[in-house]
Parts: C-alpha cells; structure tokens; sequence
C-alpha cells in the first residue's frame, strides 16, 4: 500500500490530538484533602494523626492522580507539559518543610530528645530531585517516604507505643508556621514580579550595624520572565493546595492550643484565603495584563490572596508567641 503525504500528515494530526487530549486530562488539579481523625479505645481523639495523615494523603495524591507523577516524564506529551509539573514542586516543597518540622519539633520533646528514625528516613528520601527519573526515581523514593510515614502514624496511633510521639505545643506549631512564612512571602514577591517593578532594598532594615557579604544596589528591577510566569502561577497553586491541606490538619491536631490562645478565628481565616487559591481558572492560558489594564493578571489575584493568607499567619504566630 502506498504511504501518501496526506495519510501521514492525518496520522500526526491524530496522534498530535490525542496527546493533547491527554495533556489536558492529566493536568486536572486534584481537590483539596479533608482531614482524617482517629480516636483511641478510650474515646481520645490521637494527636499528630491528622497531620501525618495529611502528609501522607498529600504525597500519594501527587503519586496516583492522572498521569502520576510527571516532573520527572522523558516522554511525550508530559514532557511538553510544564504547567502540572511546576504544581507537583510547590506542593512537595510544603511537604518537605512539614516532614522537616516533623522531624525536628513535632515528634520531639526537646532539644536533648533524638530524632524519630522513620521521619528521619523520611525527610531524606523525599529530598530526593523530583525531575530524577533513573535509579532511584523519584516515584520510588517519594512512595518509600509514605510507608515510612506510614509506619510513623502506626506508632503513635499505638497506646503502647511510647517511643513515637507528636508533640502539639504552640512553639513547636510556630516554628513550623514560621517556614511557612517565608515560603508564601516568596511565593508573593515571585508573583508580583509578573509585571515588573522596582524595589528598594530593605535587606539590612532596622539594624545600622547589620553588615551584608556583598554589597547591593539601593533599588533594583524585579521581573518575571514571560516564560516562568505561568510556571511561578502554577507552582504557587501547587504550594496553596499542600498549605490547605496541612491547614485543615493542624486545625484538628492543634485545637486546644489554638482555643487556649484565642486563635481559631486566625487559622480559619489562613484557610479561607487559601480554599480561594483553588478557585477554577477558567482562562485557557495564564494572562499576564498590567496592573489596572484592560487584560487579567492572574499572578497579581494569586499574589493577593497569597500576601492575606501570609497577613493572617502572621497574626497567628503573634498570637501562639504571647503568654
């Protein structure tokens, strides 16, 4: 049978189709997570399942919605694709800072205690490159960090057991909030940069002595490359829609401290803010219009909501500081 050029150009049409087609689907956000609560023989709600949970549930979701996970593809269409990608890296990024803390403060008593082997484990492996596709990828290792965490959430959620424990302490809940902290104020500078500006630099405010390494322009131009803009949007969606999660979580695990320190109206407002980074796009590309012109920017929306969530938990942190 002779091979003519239109039945090749409709076979690349087809098949060029068809990878879109997946493209698409394999790009749908999952929803946020509801918190999982599991109380013991005596009724006692467990403290640190939810968050553990959460961490989990974040992880083998990133794992196991459409496509799996696609940072790491070498393959057509996801090696097109940037958009799920740069969600996949937001939201692992929060979900290294939390096994992080959890390493270090929640499942600590105090200084002197040593580390929890299976959170230290953990930590390490989710640390791994998550473009890393050889041996180990970074599906194998992100899965092994979920049956270690597994096998952590078993411990504490044993009577027992009193070698696991999750600490919910208001300092060691602020020491998480404050990486958070720094995370979603980075996360706001990076997307108002969309449209340029020039910023003065208060690196050494408040301090005539503080010294710096190398010495920096008074003000400098902050912009975005037109390239990243839709890379920083979607990966700050990645970032809020982990953020959500562990919210929701420490809202369960943390309750009495948030009660006895007057601070649930604080975190539920945090959650509202984020919930509301999760709102549909219903552009079918990420616009990028000036400030108060006649097109959206989509980064400038995702950036005030984000700078209000970052306001909230600051009056948060304020709030678990006091005595």
């Amino acid at each position: 049978m002779q091979v003519t050029w239109k039945k090749v150009a409709g076979v690349a049409a087809a098949v060029a189709i068809l990878m879109y087609g997946v493209s698409v689907w394999w790009s749908i956000e999952p929803d946020p997570i509801e918190p999982e609560v599991l109380n013991a023989e005596d009724g006692k709600q467990i403290i640190g399942y939810a968050t553990t949970s959460s961490l989990i549930n974040t992880l083998e979701t990133l794992l196991n919605k459409f496509g799996g996970w696609l940072s790491n593809d070498t393959t057509p269409p996801s090696v097109l694709m940037d958009n799920m990608p740069a969600f996949e890296f937001g939201a692992l990024e929060q979900a290294r800072d939390l096994a992080l803390i959890m390493r270090k403060e929640f499942s600590r008593s105090q200084s002197q205690s040593t580390a929890d082997n299976d959170l230290l484990e953990a930590h390490s492996k989710l640390n791994i490159d998550h473009t890393s596709w050889l041996v180990p990828s970074a599906e194998s290792e992100y899965g092994d960090a979920v049956k270690l965490l597994k096998l952590y959430r078993a411990r504490i959620a044993d009577n027992s057991n009193r070698d696991a424990q999750f600490y919910a302490r208001a300092d060691n809940l602020n020491e998480w909030l404050k990486e958070v902290q720094k995370r979603l104020g980075s996360m706001s500078q990076r997307l108002s940069a969309s449209v340029g500006q020039e910023r003065f630099n208060t690196d050494l405010a408040g301090d005539t002595s503080a010294r710096q390494s190398t010495p920096n322009l008074a003000a400098h131009q902050v912009k975005t490359s037109w390239w990243k803009i839709d890379d920083v949007f979607h990966e700050s969606r990645g970032a809020c829609w982990a953020l959500l999660n562990f919210m929701k979580a420490v809202e369960v695990d943390f309750a009495d401290v948030l009660k006895k320190k007057n601070a649930e109206v604080s975190l539920k407002q945090i959650i509202r803010e984020l919930e509301a980074t999760q709102q549909p796009v219903w552009s079918p590309m990420i616009l990028n219009g000036t400030g108060f012109g006649y097109v959206a920017n989509h980064s400038l929306v995702m950036a005030n909501y984000v700078s209000r969530a970052n306001a909230a938990l600051i009056d948060l942190t304020n709030l678990l500081s006091q005595g």
